[in-house]
This record gives structure tokens, C-alpha cells and sequence, in this order.
């Protein structure tokens, strides 16, 4: 008689096993519990996660001002990094960290994921309105009017608010309990980023197609290169400082776009600063490695000191506002 009582129970326990643990299941295998979470030290939060139920949330924290301080960060930073992921791993250093360091100048690293261009940075710049007195710009691709699908559902969907906060609740769990109990949470790659710097710190031993040495690629879509330098003078004209403290670069891949970065910066009456290294490796064939960064980041600054140090000494002062870029 007894265990006829508890049919009731065991069923709805039988229920909610059914229910909960597929729920469970898909958060670790294709949610944020996939990803590590020994990121999150040092004032970081989880940027992306590299599967298809959590992504990118680096877009909608910038946007929609989600994490503590970033966006204060950013628009007080002295030196401001524009462009890419590959900027961002290029330049996500400790000789960026360094150099920076002595004398003190602020900078930040402000790049996202999926080769994202102005048509996300434009307006995002102009809700921060930046102090910088340096940008330094990743040309690749970064003048492009054709919105990213990522940039695209920040801007333009409904619900992006809402993801945006769900993905940012989920660090709440993950960051306790993936720290606490480490062997039950993945090792998918992701990247955290720094609030005070925007710097990424690469995370996860699952590292997309592993390592690949750096070499320019051919020449593609020549027929835009007159259109992206268009684009790039409206940009341009729009930054309230002198066009000698505007730095273009390209940080070096598997593919690098060097003659369309040169065309580019020709075109803008502006200098490309590239360092010539070699025995420059990507980890993925898209993004340098550590030792690699390290280097070129390293060769990058001692390039661009002189310039640099000139502006930060010489910067007028400016109260135009950025506004947003039209597109056409």
C-alpha cells in the first residue's frame, strides 16, 4: 500500500528527470557549460563561448553597457584599438601591457569577433563618444558598410536585449560552479576580456584548425577597395583628432590582406604601420599565437612610438562628438 502512495511522486520525479536532464545535458554540451571558467580572475568576463547555444557577447555588452566600467574604460582611454578579432590576439599581450605601463597611458583594445567593420564600431563610438587621442585601426576589412550577422541582431532585433541578459545571467552560474567543480564543465575555446584594457585571454584546448604559419594572401575584391576608402575618409573625418594620430595596420595571418591594406592607406594619405617579422605563427590560422603576439605587438609600438608619442604630447582638445556613420 505504501508504495502505491509514492506512485504519484515517483511519477512526477520520473517527469522532471525527463524534463531537466536533457536541459542539463544541452547546457554542458552546447551551452555555457562547455566553456572553462578559469577566465573570469583579474576583472574579466566570459566574451564568447565557442558553441552554438551561447556564442558571442562581447556585441551585446558593449552595447547595451551589460558589464561594470567598459564602456567608462573605453571612452577614457588615451590610445584606442580598432578592428577585429585579429587585432585583438595581435595586440593582447604583456609587451602591449608593458609598453603602455611606462609612462602610464590608458588604452583600450575595442575589436570584436567576426571581422566586424564600422558599420557596428560607427555607432557604437558614437554613444561612447572616446577621449582617445590615438586610434589605431586594423584596416582589414574594418572600412565595410555590410553588416555582420552579429552586429546585425545587436542593432536590429528585437530581442537582442534580452539574449544579451540571459547570456550575462548564465556567467553568474558558470563562473562558481565551473570554478568549483572544473572536471564537470567543458574545455570548448573562448576568450574572456579584460574590463579595464579590453585585452582577450584565450581559454579552452579545443582551438578550431590549428597552427599555421603567416603569409599574404592573393589580391580579392579589387573592385571594392575604391568603396571600403570611401568609406574610410567618412570614418575618418568624423574622429576628432589630427590625421596624424589616426595609425592603420594589419595584423598578419595565414591570408594577410597586405596589398588591399596598402591600396587602402594610400588612398587615405595615411601610413601603415607593419613590422617586418617573420617566423610569425597563428594558432588557428586566423589569429597569431601568444609568442607570436607578443612579438609583433612588441614590433608594432617600437614602430609606432614616435608618432604615438607625439600625439599623446600634442593632442588638442575637441568637444565634436563622433557621430554615426551613414551608410551607403
Amino acid at each position: 500500500m505504501r508504495i502505491l502512495a509514492l506512485r504519484p511522486v515517483l511519477y512526477i520525479l520520473i517527469v522532471l528527470c525527463g524534463i531537466i536532464g536533457p536541459f542539463l545535458f544541452k547546457l554542458r554540451t552546447n551551452g555555457i557549460f562547455a566553456c572553462p571558467a578559469d577566465g573570469y580572475a583579474g576583472n574579466q568576463y566570459l566574451a564568447y563561448c565557442q558553441v552554438t547555444g551561447y556564442g558571442d557577447y562581447d556585441h551585446g555588452a558593449f552595447w547595451f553597457g551589460l558589464e561594470p566600467d567598459i564602456e567608462r574604460f573605453a571612452a577614457e582611454a588615451e590610445v584606442l584599438f580598432l578592428g577585429s578579432s585579429r587585432m585583438q590576439f595581435a595586440f593582447s599581450s604583456q609587451a602591449t601591457d608593458k609598453w603602455f605601463a611606462s609612462p602610464p597611458v590608458r588604452y583600450y583594445l575595442m575589436g570584436f569577433s567576426f571581422t566586424e567593420n564600422i558599420s557596428f564600431s560607427a555607432p557604437l563610438l558614437s554613444k561612447l563618444r572616446p577621449q582617445a587621442k590615438v586610434y589605431v585601426i586594423n584596416v582589414d576589412r574594418f572600412f565595410e558598410d555590410k553588416e555582420t550577422a552579429v552586429g546585425k541582431a545587436i542593432l536590429r532585433e528585437n530581442d537582442a536585449l534580452a539574449r544579451s541578459k540571459e547570456k550575462r545571467f548564465w556567467q553568474v552560474l558558470h563562473e562558481p560552479f565551473c570554478t568549483t567543480l572544473v572536471m564537470l564543465c567543458g574545455k570548448e575555446a573562448s576568450f574572456f576580456r579584460a574590463r579595464e584594457t579590453g585585452m582577450w585571454n584565450l581559454k579552452g584546448i579545443r582551438l578550431w584548425n590549428g597552427s599555421k604559419d603567416i603569409a599574404d594572401g592573393p589580391a580579392s575584391d579589387t573592385d571594392r577597395w575604391e568603396h571600403y576608402a570611401a568609406l574610410g575618409k567618412q570614418f575618418l573625418s568624423q574622429l576628432p583628432v589630427d590625421r596624424r594620430c589616426v595609425l592603420l595596420t594589419i595584423a598578419p595571418y595565414n591570408a594577410t590582406k597586405t596589398a588591399e591594406a596598402t591600396a587602402i592607406a594610400s588612398a587615405l594619405n595615411l601610413d601603415l604601420f607593419v613590422p617586418p617579422l617573420e617566423g610569425l605563427h597563428t594558432f588557428d590560422g586566423s589569429h597569431l599565437d601568444r609568442p607570436s603576439a607578443e612579438r609583433w605587438s612588441q614590433a608594432f609600438l617600437e614602430m609606432a612610438e614616435p608618432r604615438i608619442r607625439e600625439c599623446l604630447g600634442n593632442a588638442r582638445t575637441s568637444s565634436r562628438p563622433i557621430d554615426e556613420l551613414s551608410h551607403s
